[in-house]
């Protein structure tokens, strides 16, 4: 994960090193992500979230597009 001050900070980054942008979240997103993803990690019977789990956890958050599309990796 990288961290970007703004928006015209990764373009110029991405730019520099001739890279198409993927996926990006705001440090909002990435917290209400972390909450969604680890919140019951601890429990004596957790389980890996399914693809559908995962998907509606991104989507919840507004996490959207080909990049966030599990289906199609």
């Amino acid at each position: 994960m990288l961290l970007f001050r703004s928006e015209e900070h990764l373009a110029a980054w991405l730019e520099q090193r001739g890279l198409s942008q993927g996926g990006t979240m705001t440090l909002e997103q990435c917290w209400l992500l972390a909450k969604a993803w680890y919140s019951d990690k601890l429990d004596r019977d957790w389980r890996r979230k399914t693809l559908d789990e995962a998907m509606a956890a991104f989507a919840e958050i507004g996490l959207e597009g080909d990049f966030w599309d599990l289906t199609k990796r």
